[in-house]
Formats: C-alpha cells, sequence, structure tokens
C-alpha cells in the first residue's frame, strides 16, 4: 500500500468517518507502525479531551476451573474428573470478595469454566450470597460461552436465564470466550464453545433487557488478519444495533503450556498495530483499554499511546493468563505513575466508565500502599 493511500485511510478515521472492512484489512498489513499509533492516539484524544485516563480496581475470580470445552488455547482449564480440578467454596470466594473491598476494589470478574453439573439454581444463589453481603460490589460475571451453557443445563430459554441472573445480582458481562468470532477460527481452537451467532446473541439479549458488557479479542494464533477484522466488524455491527458495549480490550495469544504452544508469541508490535486499527475501526466504542497483563508494564503504558484510554485493572487475581506461564505484576503506583508520566492525571472509574468519588479513591491509594509496604 503507498503512503499516499495509507494517509488517506488514517485521516479518514481521524476525522470521524467510518472506514470499510477493506480498509481496515489494509491497515493491519501496513508496516507504518508510528502512523497507524499516530492517528489512534488523535482518536482517542477527540473521543477524550479530558486531561485523565483511568483504571480501575478488581479482582478476577474463578470459581471453577473445570471445563467441558478444552479449548486447545487454554492452559488453565481441568477436565471433569480430575485430580486437579476445583470449585471455590462460597467462604473463599467470599473472603477474595472483602479483600477486594479492603484494596479500594468496586468490582469482581466472575469467571469459570462450562462446568458439567451445576444448575443454575447454583450460580443464582451464589449471586444472592455475594449481593448480601457486599451489595457495593458490581459483579461482572460469566462470559457468553458460559451463559450459553447455562441455557443448555437448565433447558430456558437465553432471555430468561440472563434475566433470572440479573435479578439475583448480575450486574454487566465481560466479553470473554470471543477469542476471534470466525467461525472456521472457532471451531479449529474451541470446538466446544459457542459459535459467532450465539456468542453475539447473548450479549445482544443483554443489552436488550438494559445491561452494559465489554468486547474482547484473543489474537496472534491462527487467525489471518482479515479474520481479526471479520471480528472487529461484527462487534461494530453489533454495537450500532444495541449501544451496549461499554469497551474493547485485545490482547494477543499465550501459547506456553497449552496445546498450542508450537505458535510462537505475537510481537509487541503485532500487539500494538491491532490496537491501534482496532481503535480506527470501532468508531462506535467509546473505550479501548490497555492490556497490561498481557503485555507488561512498558507495552502496556505504550498502548495509552496507541489508542487505548484505559490502563485496565490493578487485578489483585489473575488465574488463566498466569496459566500459561505469562506474569505480570504492578502495584497500583504504579498503574497511576505509567498513566502520570503519559502527562494525563490517573483516575479510578468502575465497571461503567464513571469515575469514582475522590475520597473512595484516596482511601485505595492509601490501601494499597500500606498492602505494598508490607
Amino acid at each position: 500500500m503507498s503512503d499516499r493511500i495509507l494517509d488517506k485511510i488514517l485521516d479518514k478515521a481521524v476525522a470521524g468517518q467510518r472506514i470499510t472492512v477493506s480498509e481496515g484489512c489494509e491497515l493491519l498489513a501496513s508496516c507504518e507502525l508510528v502512523a497507524l499509533g499516530r492517528a489512534a492516539e488523535a482518536v482517542s484524544r477527540r473521543l477524550h479531551p479530558e486531561p485523565y485516563r483511568t483504571y480501575n480496581i478488581d479482582r478476577n475470580i474463578n470459581y471453577t476451573n473445570i471445563c467441558a470445552a478444552a479449548c486447545s488455547f487454554c492452559a488453565f482449564y481441568r477436565a471433569p474428573n480430575s485430580h486437579d480440578g476445583y470449585l471455590l467454596s462460597r467462604d473463599v470466594l467470599l473472603d477474595k470478595i472483602a479483600e477486594t473491598v479492603e484494596r479500594g476494589g468496586n468490582q469482581i470478574l466472575l469467571q469459570g469454566g462450562l462446568h458439567p453439573t451445576l444448575p443454575l439454581e447454583w450460580y443464582e444463589d451464589l449471586l444472592r450470597d455475594i449481593r448480601q453481603h457486599y451489595p457495593q460490589v458490581n459483579v461482572h460475571g460469566f462470559s457468553p460461552p458460559e451463559i450459553h451453557h447455562f441455557t443448555r443445563m437448565s433447558r430456558l430459554p437465553l432471555r430468561t436465564v440472563l434475566e433470572r441472573l440479573r435479578d439475583v445480582g448480575l450486574g454487566s458481562i465481560p466479553g470473554g470466550g470471543a477469542e476471534i468470532l470466525v467461525d472456521r477460527v472457532r471451531r479449529q481452537i474451541a470446538p466446544g464453545k459457542v459459535l459467532t451467532d450465539d456468542w453475539l446473541n447473548v450479549m445482544r439479549v443483554w443489552h436488550q433487557l438494559g445491561g452494559r458488557s465489554s468486547a474482547t479479542m484473543m489474537f496472534g494464533h491462527v487467525e489471518t488478519l482479515e479474520d481479526r477484522i471479520a471480528h472487529l466488524e461484527r462487534l461494530r455491527q453489533l454495537q450500532d444495533e444495541t449501544g451496549g458495549f461499554t469497551a474493547f480490550i485485545g490482547w494477543t495469544f499465550q501459547p506456553d503450556h497449552t496445546a498450542m504452544s508450537h505458535v510462537p508469541h505475537a510481537s509487541p508490535a503485532t500487539y500494538l498495530r491491532t490496537q491501534a486499527v482496532a481503535r480506527l475501526y470501532l468508531d462506535n466504542f467509546p473505550n479501548i483499554q490497555s492490556s497490561w497483563v498481557t503485555q507488561g508494564l512498558k507495552i502496556g503504558q505504550l498502548g495509552m499511546l496507541f489508542g487505548a484510554n484505559d490502563m485496565g485493572s490493578l487485578m489483585l487475581e489473575e488465574n488463566v493468563v498466569a496459566e500459561a506461564g505469562t506474569v505480570h505484576f504492578l502495584t497500583l503506583e504504579q498503574i497511576r505513575a505509567a498513566i502520570t508520566e503519559l502527562g494525563f492525571t490517573p483516575r479510578q472509574r468502575n465497571v461503567f466508565y464513571e469515575l469514582v468519588g475522590r475520597e473512595q479513591e484516596l482511601r485505595a491509594v492509601e490501601a494499597n500502599r500500606a498492602v505494598a509496604a508490607t
């Protein structure tokens, strides 16, 4: 692609005009990483002229690692009847939430595997217990593959399942399990999971019920560049329809300790290029989150100059990526410093990208500073 054509596409995106599928593919294939980053940053600043950039404090609680899906890219799952399988007791799970609250968190990310025996009532009881003990904590829970699994286990319509979960405390839905929203890819790496239309329909119905959710993409495995754009296109179409997505988060596949360990690690440049193109392509998504969890501090920070306006979560606990051998740990002070170094004021938000009060934010800073000092 010539520089003139690239500049024309980038100028179009920066001006707020929608780029096409073919133009998105041209951008992903471009070697002009700096130009992509500059354009994505311009779009981010147009959408977010405020002098701050955000982060969140939450905890990823995996209530079970038992999963019948057996995805080839996953190092975390254990087969049913595995001696390494677990199901968290209610007391342990509530203790994890208590620690999150003590550290200034206002949300938990609650996910597990496709457990072959747990009924819908088990999940309802779990949500009731959480709401009873911690009504101030938002449960960002159960990815679309899990919820689709609940419909099969309960033999109830999707809308009914979502209404029942919402009524006992489900606050929002994470975008997990999207991987690549192209059925050919999904059949290859996750044959036991929902296909594209079912994943999207869980989000569609949740949005129709007034719920909000995030969207994700895991890339850098067997997909093509065209598949990545097809994924973004399906998300953009659904956002046009419902407006229910709060943010997009992309991350690279972590192959170690998986059945796909032969796949080479995607480079930081691949991550930054893909995130920049996502910012340019997803013109109807208000927020892009950087993924320091998979990329580490410096690339996570650099991602804030490649279209992201959010540094992600402190994430007091993370298990899935860690099982694949990728372990990055940041303190709250490091996250805030990374934002400050870029010339922005760090501000804590909730899952809906609303700023928390200054007093609550400062209490969280002090609580985490005390923990870091021990």
